[in-house]
């Protein structure tokens, strides 16, 4: 069962075309990427995914129990407002300790819940921003850009995690990144998007694909070898779901 099925949609801001007939799915517990070079529209699929987009053409069926939990690019607080994190995962409206404190231990930060916000690093600020999104108890978790400002180990290991969350609460994942290498290895399916969805199938397709290489150069495949890692393992969701398509237009 797919949770959100979208067919044709098409985005424009003003004259601007954004988004052209652009058809996208995810199922149950897969993980999928939206790669792109910058101004292609990745945010604004995510947006209009989930709802905060208008279309101008195209429609969206979404699952009745779809729950999401979204993790956006950033966030800015007032380095000045003295917030806890705890604090923090109460707003808008308040949240049991114990859930809470549940949240943060699934991202490994429960040892910071008394923490103030302004005093966090980078990873640990997205961490908390993790553990908020996973208040809801999602079965789709939506990330735009979640690792931007992070090094190269502080994204691997912030993806790491999004795997074992995946694993753990048998959610779905959405993924909007420019960081190719390590985004595709965890990857099930990679859509590559410029406005319209150029390629789309698993990350080795999409890497050998003529699109993607056209955009991004032939270097990249090489990149995503280095940290590629095979699933031995196999989900529950991988029979009902048709891989096979590959790199289709």
């Amino acid at each position: 069962m797919s949770l959100i099925d979208a067919t044709g949609l098409t985005v424009r801001h003003g004259d601007h075309t954004v988004l052209q007939s652009v058809d996208f799915s995810i199922d149950a517990g897969e993980i999928v990427t939206i790669v792109g070079p910058n101004g292609s529209g990745k945010s604004t699929l995510v947006r209009a995914l989930v709802g905060a987009a208008p279309l101008q053409a195209g429609q969206i069926r979404r699952s009745p129990d779809l729950r999401i939990g979204y993790v956006p690019q950033k966030l800015h607080i007032e380095p000045t407002l003295p917030m806890p994190v705890l604090r923090f995962l109460s707003l808008p409206q308040r949240v049991p300790h114990d859930l809470a404190m549940e949240a943060l231990a699934r991202t490994g930060v429960a040892d910071l819940a008394a923490r103030p916000m302004s005093g966090l690093s980078g990873g640990q600020f997205q961490r908390v921003l993790l553990a908020r999104a996973l208040l809801t108890r999602p079965n789709l978790l939506v990330l735009d850009e979640a690792t931007q400002g992070l090094d190269q180990p502080g994204s691997a290991a912030f993806y790491r995690l999004i795997e074992e969350l995946r694993e753990t609460m048998g959610c779905a994942v959405l993924m909007v990144s420019h960081e190719l290498h390590v985004v595709m290895s965890a990857s099930d399916r990679v859509v590559c998007l410029n406005g319209h969805v150029c390629c789309h199938g698993t990350p080795d397709i999409v890497a050998s694909a003529p699109e993607y290489r056209a955009l991004f150069g032939t270097g990249t495949k090489g990149a995503l070898a280095l940290y590629r890692h095979d699933h031995d393992h196999h989900h529950d969701h991988d029979h009902d779901h048709d891989h096979s398509h590959g790199a289709e237009h």
